[in-house]
């Protein structure tokens, strides 16, 4: 099992809170960090639907680009028209910060919303 999977896996129940960087609350780019073993970025703009820019800040995070995701890519996924949302791939569903529920989730199966790519560590 992925490192990555395990750390996020043990951040599920962790509240829901934008910008939040730590046990006390976490966004899907903290989770994502935290996750990872990375820095988070705190000026950034998931909102804004910018795919490019949302590219460049995980490129500048040491991430690149995959075809298919394994088990601890991040998947970059768009669950409104202007909004962005970074998921961790499981193999059997993903860990993120689901933000209606008010916390970090595991969900089963296939994402609710559009993968627009998928992120591997490089």
């Amino acid at each position: 099992m992925s490192g990555v999977v395990e750390r996020a896996r043990a951040l599920v129940g962790v509240p829901f809170r934008l910008h939040g960087r730590g046990r006390a609350g976490l966004d899907c780019v903290g989770l994502a960090a935290l996750a990872m073993g990375r820095e988070a970025h705190c000026a950034y703009g998931l909102r804004s639907g910018d795919i490019g820019r949302a590219e460049g800040w995980l490129r500048a995070a040491g991430l690149r680009p995959v075809e298919i995701g394994e088990p601890g890519d991040l998947a970059l996924v768009r669950p409104g028209p202007l909004q962005l949302h970074l998921m961790i791939g499981t193999g059997a569903g993903f860990i993120h910060a689901h933000a209606g529920i008010g916390r970090v989730v595991e969900m089963p199966g296939a994402s609710p919303w559009p993968v627009i790519g998928w992120w591997r560590a490089a």
